[in-house]
């Protein structure tokens, strides 16, 4: 147990902590150094480590570290989040103002808030007592999902309010809308693009995408933001308008945008868009118009509510960016894990100040959906005002001569067979030394978890590629010191250390060599099980998908994924050379007086002594095997805290249920 020091130290250090972000993420205004700011953090996890009934939610430490969820829960708003009627034009923005002052009976001019309409994922914050309990999306309006630990994540989120200029209320229901800024968006879709991922369409969807992640540390990766603009219930503080609401909330911690502006009447909000819309091109992220509210909140509930939209508020949208350009051809992507994408070859033309020349069609079923043929006439715009992408064809200006498109059968970069695998959208290449995709699979065959040959990395590898002195992995075994000795920044020891680490390499486990092959589905957990199935190499290659589905734990697309990869010519050449070259793999065998042999193993909820990887491992060392899902065939689940629906379904199958002590001792004592 901490002493009264300690727990005064952890108290301080949390204070300082939330106040430094405070100081930069609301007022862009910091106070100390990155340096001084992480020693702060090191140490506070310290303590927090070595004094465990002083660890609390909501400290700065623990932005990150719940499990991942099962599913969503669903959350009711204590009041909807309604949507907002939009203005197309300015003729209907007068219209509102006149309907607004017609329905209050008012004489004289009505004072509004106007603020940027971000493109983002609206969402409502809960908290009590200063404390962040409920985070969720904004959903129908009236239910919504509890994301509350992705929110967490994100930086600009206080887990705690700041109460040191304002008193906070006692329970504050904050709206704002999360999103992603352009240049981060950028960065995440090339980081997306080169290790083979379907590409985000905008910053909106990238920002969705990511708050609706199962596994919060997915949604800490994403380079997230938040602005907050409206409120739910409040209770223990009254505002009497819209404006001093926005003006508290940075007092709290909580951010709002810099661009809004109060304005005395509608011609004020309508110059205020005007300007915006101008400035639109300049602004970091994302915005699709103006909102305009009634200022004063006495006003605004006189006003009230006409169907799903609220009488005292308005969207006064920009213009969409399209025009009209026409398909000249359409040509195939190879992404570095063989992702194979059609591109749109356009005429060129300006679309929001940029030229267009290409659009990304996503995959063959958006092709077919939207039936773009080359040839066609097409409407294009910058989803997001970043990719450009087609939106539609113009089918009134078809002359007969227009051609469909399919992805081939055969990759466009090195010849081997391209296959499209159940319930997936994306066509991909086969080819193990593809040159589209070499430098990541070279990357991943030489990592810590499969062949681990160390010093191989993004730099040498990009070197040893673009010299051509590596075509396929198999090259590796073949480098001399005179090959790495000619390369940038490769002195005469170093070279030898990546020799060794190569040799060292020729003698691994046959599960280490799987997962080193980059085959599509098959990651660390599944090389394990196939390895302890198929025995060897020649298993491999022998196996048929009715052979593999017999495989508990083996479903239809791995097993089309791996046969076919086992199944290309160039695959099976490039396993050849691997072998001449001097490879030993190493079957695994499984001891056969292993505690856990021939047990299944489900884990749910957040467990006290192990990660899942952890408990994954320990099963797997002891001959048995962790499922990931909940299925007959799982002997025991394994419940921690906060177990969710897994323990329920056990219940009703009749699966034996463990504590997680009462594993800990099966595991000690042998069952």
């Amino acid at each position: 147990m901490a002493g009264d020091a300690i727990r005064q130290r952890v108290k301080q250090l949390r204070e300082a902590i939330e106040y430094h972000n405070y100081r930069y993420y609301i007022l862009d205004d910091p106070e100390i150094s990155d340096a001084e700011y992480d020693r702060m953090m090191r140490q506070l996890e310290k303590l927090e480590a070595a004094y465990p009934d002083l660890r609390d939610p909501n400290s700065p430490t623990q932005r990150v570290g719940a499990p991942p969820l099962e599913e969503f829960e669903t959350v009711t708003h204590t009041i909807p989040m309604l949507s907002l009627a939009n203005g197309q034009n300015e003729v209907e923005v007068r219209e509102f103002d006149q309907r607004v002052r017609r329905f209050l009976g008012a004489d004289g001019d009505v004072a509004y808030v106007a603020e940027p309409k971000l493109d983002g994922l609206a969402v409502e914050l809960v908290y009590e007592r200063g404390n962040l309990v409920v985070g969720s999306t904004r959903g129908d309006g009236v239910n919504g999902e509890n994301i509350n630990q992705n929110l967490r994540t994100i930086k600009t989120i206080p887990l705690a309010l700041i109460a040191r200029e304002v008193p906070v209320p006692e329970r504050l229901e904050v709206r704002g809308e999360v999103y992603m800024e352009i240049e981060k968006f950028k960065e995440l879709n090339a980081k997306r693009e080169a290790s083979g991922e379907p590409l985000f369409a905008n910053p909106r969807n990238a920002a969705a995408g990511s708050l609706r992640q199962l596994d919060p540390a997915i949604t800490a990766s994403r380079p997230l933001n938040v602005f907050f603009y409206g409120m739910g219930e409040i209770r223990g503080y009254a505002f009497e308008t819209h404006w001093q609401f926005l003006t508290t909330l940075p007092r709290w911690g909580l951010r709002v945008n810099p661009l809004r502006r109060g304005c005395g009447d509608i011609d004020e909000a309508i110059a205020y868009y005007d300007e915006i819309a101008l400035k639109r091109e300049t602004l970091a992220y994302e915005i699709d118009g103006v909102v305009i509210k009634v200022d004063n909140l006495g006003l605004q509930s006189r006003l009230g509510v006409i169907s799903r939209n609220p009488r005292w508020a308005l969207a006064y949208k920009f213009k969409p960016k399209q025009e009209t350009t026409k398909v000249l051809r359409i040509i195939p992507q190879v992404g570095r894990t063989g992702a194979i994408t059609p591109v749109a070859v356009l005429e060129p033309v300006r679309v929001g100040g940029i030229e267009i020349t290409r659009a990304t069609l996503h995959n063959q079923d958006e092709i077919d959906k939207k039936d773009v043929r080359i040839g066609d006439k097409v409407i294009v715009q910058r989803a997001g005002d970043v990719i450009p992408e087609v939106v539609k064809v113009v089918e009134s200006r078809r002359t007969g001569e227009e051609r469909r498109y399919h992805i081939p059968d055969r990759c466009p970069v090195c010849g081997a067979d391209v296959v499209r695998l159940e319930n997936e959208a994306l066509h991909r290449c086969m080819g193990l030394s593809c040159p589209a995709q070499l430098k990541g699979r070279v990357k991943h065959f030489a990592s810590k978890r499969t062949m681990d040959i160390d010093g191989l990395g993004d730099k040498l590898v990009a070197q040893l590629v673009d010299k051509g002195m590596v075509t396929d992995v198999s090259d590796l075994y073949r480098l001399s010191k005179a090959d790495l000795v000619s390369l940038e920044r490769m002195a005469d020891k170093s070279a030898q250390n990546i020799l060794n680490a190569i040799e060292a390499s020729k003698r691994k486990p046959l599960a280490k060599f799987i997962f080193a092959l980059g085959i599509r589905h098959v990651g660390e957990h599944m090389a394990e099980v196939l390895a302890r199935e198929l025995k060897s190499l020649e298993g491999f290659l022998r196996a048929t998908e009715e052979d593999l589905l017999s495989i508990r734990e083996i479903g239809p697309e791995l097993a089309q994924s791996v046969v076919g990869f086992f199944g290309d010519q160039g695959n099976r050449e490039v396993l050849r050379k691997l072998q001449k070259a001097g490879l030993s793999i190493v079957e695994t065998a499984v001891d056969e007086t292993a505690k856990l042999k021939g047990l299944t193993f489900l884990f749910t909820g957040a467990m006290e002594s192990f990660t899942r990887d952890q408990a994954r491992d320990l099963v797997e060392s002891l001959g048995g095997r962790a499922a990931s899902s909940m299925s007959k065939k799982v002997d025991y689940v394994v419940v921690g805290r906060d177990p969710g629906s897994k323990y329920e379904r056990a219940r009703e199958l009749g699966i034996t249920i463990l504590t997680e002590s009462q594993f800990k001792g099966m595991v000690e004592r042998g069952q």
